[in-house]
């Protein structure tokens, strides 16, 4: 069996495994903690079937794992203070025709496995590469994805701060990162993997891992991130001016 093939059967037996935890808890929503799990199943089984493992090889699926980590832990501390589902998944049900169950696991959770394997690309090339030394583009690509992990961190905990406080109740997060992007978050997560892209163009056919940036990117800007997040604030008051006013994606200073 081929290391792909071997690969592609882990993230499947993960994904289906979270799915029979979602139906025994009857929360389909469980599946946006599961997601960074799916990279770290990923990044660990190219790891270990991996020709030759080196400092390389370390950097990138330790750098997958951080990311995966935080990620799961924080989506998992905001799924975990409500006792409802996510309304997106309650909507999603609503809507399918034929048995919920297998409507889930072929919409939800096999896609949702589809889509890590895309973005998983550039991990899964550099791990079974079988160059495992580093250059300045390792270097420079691991100063990308610093900066991208702190705007995500930093943006995570400056909202949910801004959520917990009771004095702040409905209104919207305009401060801190939120000042110059509206998604510092997402811009966070789209930039750490463009920095692990830029570490593994020293392997070769590493640029074809530029699958995985555009992937998230795209996913981030036009379909799950942006504007799923966007739909619920359209009307609340200040929305207007601060969307006139502040960044979509990318950090910049304010319009005025």
């Amino acid at each position: 069996m081929s290391e792909l093939a071997v690969i592609s059967l882990a993230v499947l037996v993960y994904i289906s495994l979270v799915f029979l935890i979602a139906l025994r808890l009857k929360r389909f929503d469980i599946v946006d903690i599961a997601w960074g799990g799916a990279f770290i199943v990923m990044a660990l089984t190219s790891f270990w079937l991996a020709p030759e493992r080196g400092l390389l090889q370390y950097i990138v699926t330790g750098l997958v794992i951080i990311w995966g980590v935080r990620l799961a832990y924080t989506i998992w501390r905001r799924i975990t203070r409500s006792p409802q589902e996510d309304p997106r998944y309650v909507e999603l049900r609503q809507k399918w025709k034929g048995n919920v169950a297998l409507n889930a696991y072929g919409r939800i959770f096999l896609v949702q496995g589809l889509l890590a394997s895309l973005v998983s690309a550039t991990v899964l090339i550099v791990n079974l590469s079988g160059i495992t030394t580093t250059d300045w583009l390792t270097v420079v690509g691991v100063c990308i994805w610093v900066v991208g992990f702190l705007f995500e961190s930093i943006g995570d905990w400056q909202l949910k701060n801004h959520l917990l406080d009771p004095a702040k109740k409905g209104q919207l997060m305009t401060s801190g990162l939120w000042r110059y992007s509206r998604h510092p978050n997402y811009f966070g997560e789209a930039t750490q993997w463009w920095g692990i892209w830029v570490i593994a163009l020293s392997v070769p056919f590493g640029w074809l891992g530029i699958i995985s940036p555009l992937t998230i990117t795209v996913l981030l800007l036009f379909v799950s991130g942006v504007p799923l997040t966007e739909r619920r604030f359209v009307g609340r008051p200040g929305w207007a001016t601060y969307r006139a006013r502040t960044s979509m994606f990318i950090p910049l200073p304010p319009r005025h």
